[in-house]
């Protein structure tokens, strides 16, 4: 194909992708304010400031969090360097609102921590002591936080372990200490990538409902499912989902400013891995233990409560419904993540052709944020339109009409899941784009190689990490994912999630550990091959 049409199909797919986008601003825009107007004077403030404080918070601790287990695998010599490198992303496998339930479980005033505290120091009455509430802004803040690290621990690893080696032993020769090397060279080279990292975690955290929901924060997810489920006014829910948005637009802006001029630094060329450093022996025990913490307290802690409950409820026999709810996620999950991954390829290739063009790729992104019930609104309206009109066409014709094939099919499922998770192809893909010089196409084009070949022997074998880390990113989101499958899946069909929530609801997390597991094992495959396959170094 002509580069041309290479970019036209870009503006198309993110054309395609902003639809549930416009049905959401067509149906703001045909309903009254009357209601809007009513919560803003009363609850919607409120909302809004939990939501900037959920975002900032959770930001600022995946940050500090993150970063530093990123630099401490990539460039320093620490024991169990190779276990801790894929054991820091297992969080990434563990759903937040999954996490919720079992530090509430352990954490409330009739969970196991609390009893113990009062058994042991002889407490009788709430009063006679303070224990930080769990389910509050602060509890919400520290749960999202350790399972959303790993996004920025990932890109920060990546960051550090391919700083060209030049430039620190050039630093290093000029003086500069291990903290000012850190803090003027390798942070300012590394920030593009921490940056794109701490941006999807901000997307994340606005998009989330089953934890805040779960710990009783209001938030603006919570008040656009409030206001269409509790009120039934779907122009009220998109009004504030516009809102949301805005905010979302506002992370994504902040993004680009901090990347700035450091994106051409990344242009590295890396012939060498960078000399690992050695520790004092009481630093690498402080940092070992930092790392185990991480992986403890967002992990393992988390999943072997989880099998504690399994084995309480274990009579021999497993969950009805358990197999093809697996079957079901895995089917859903890897659809996605295989459309969204050519769609994104398709958008930055689009963009490489002209450099000019950036709108397609921040447009096709904004979905990310969007939360699942009102991502499921967006879907349907234009979704609903196109069968009933598809439809009323046939019946005119006088054929057969074949009933809601979009609406009533797993396509409803699967658009919604590409809508919600390709930023992450985007981000994945577009970072490892930042390291094809464009001169490399340059040097194509003057060889007589076309926008076909350009791609296919130039782009794709560079773009293979950030393609299988995209789609792995992909596949182990839509595992997790529970409002939009709620609200789209066909009739009588469950998922891992659903099948959860299903049980949680109904106060039976004991009951729900099977389906929870399996969730975590399934997102655990392709986390540990992504590891395997994308590590930078071998200790």
């Amino acid at each position: 194909m002509k580069a041309a049409i290479w970019m036209a199909s870009g503006r198309g797919i993110a054309l395609l992708l902003c639809f549930p986008l416009l049905a959401l601003l067509i149906e703001a825009g045909l309903s009254p304010l009357d209601l809007l107007a009513h919560l803003w004077a009363t609850v919607l403030p409120t909302y809004l400031l939990n939501s900037a404080g959920l975002v900032c918070g959770t930001v600022l601790l995946c940050l500090l969090l993150g970063a530093p287990a990123g630099w401490l695998i990539a460039r320093c010599q620490i024991p169990g360097r190779r276990w801790l490198n894929w054991a820091l992303v297992l969080p990434l496998a563990m759903p937040g609102y999954l996490v919720a339930y079992v530090y509430t479980d352990l954490l409330d005033y009739a969970g196991w921590v609390q009893q113990s505290l009062r058994n042991l120091f002889g407490w009788q009455q709430p009063g006679d002591y303070y224990f930080p509430p769990i389910r509050s802004l602060g509890g919400a803040i520290g749960v999202l936080s350790l399972v959303l690290y790993p996004y920025v621990y990932l890109l920060s690893r990546a960051g550090f372990g391919e700083l060209a080696p030049q430039l620190v032993e050039s630093a290093r020769m000029q003086g500069y200490g291990h903290w000012r090397r850190w803090w003027h060279l390798e942070l300012p080279l590394v920030r593009p990538a921490i940056a794109v990292g701490l941006s999807l975690v901000a997307m994340e955290t606005l998009a989330d409902f089953g934890t805040v929901s779960y710990f009783a924060v209001p938030t603006l997810t919570t008040a656009i499912n409030d206001v269409w489920l509790g009120y039934g006014e779907l122009g009220a829910a998109a009004q504030i989902s516009l809102g949301l948005l805005a905010l979302v637009g506002l992370t994504l802006l902040m993004e680009r400013v901090s990347r700035g001029r450091q994106q051409r630094y990344q242009r590295q060329s890396l012939l060498q891995p960078t000399a690992a450093l050695v520790l004092r022996p009481i630093v690498c025990v402080l940092a070992v233990g930092y790392l185990l913490a991480l992986i403890v307290l967002g992990f393992l802690l988390p999943c072997g409560v989880l099998m504690y409950y399994a084995w309480q409820v274990w009579d021999g026999e497993w969950p009805a419904g358990l197999w093809d709810a697996s079957f079901n996620s895995l089917q859903v999950a890897g659809w996605a993540a295989l459309v969204a991954s050519i769609m994104a390829l398709l958008i930055l290739f689009s963009q490489r052709l002209n450099l000019k063009l950036a709108w397609p790729r921040q447009w096709a992104g904004l979905g990310y944020a969007m939360p699942g019930t009102v991502l499921a609104i967006g879907i349907l309206i234009p979704l609903t339109a196109t069968d009933f009109g598809l439809n009323a066409l046939l019946a005119g014709l006088g054929q057969p009409e074949p009933g809601l094939i979009l609406t009533g099919s797993l396509f409803a499922l699967i658009a919604a899941y590409v809508v919600r998770f390709i930023a992450m192809a985007l981000g994945a893909i577009e970072s490892s784009y930042g390291r094809i010089p464009p001169s490399l196409d340059m040097a194509s084009r003057a060889l007589g190689h076309g926008a076909n070949s350009l791609l296919w022997r130039v782009h794709l074998p560079l773009l293979r990490r950030g393609i299988l880390t995209g789609a792995l990113l992909i596949f182990i989101e839509a595992m997790k994912e529970l409002p939009a499958a709620l609200m789209l899946r066909p009739f009588n069909y469950e998922t891992l999630a659903t099948l959860v929530y299903q049980y949680v609801k109904a106060e039976q997390l004991a009951e729900g550990a099977f389906p929870a597991l399996l969730i975590v094992a399934v997102g655990l495959l392709p986390l540990l091959f992504m590891n395997h396959y994308l590590g930078e170094r071998k200790s």
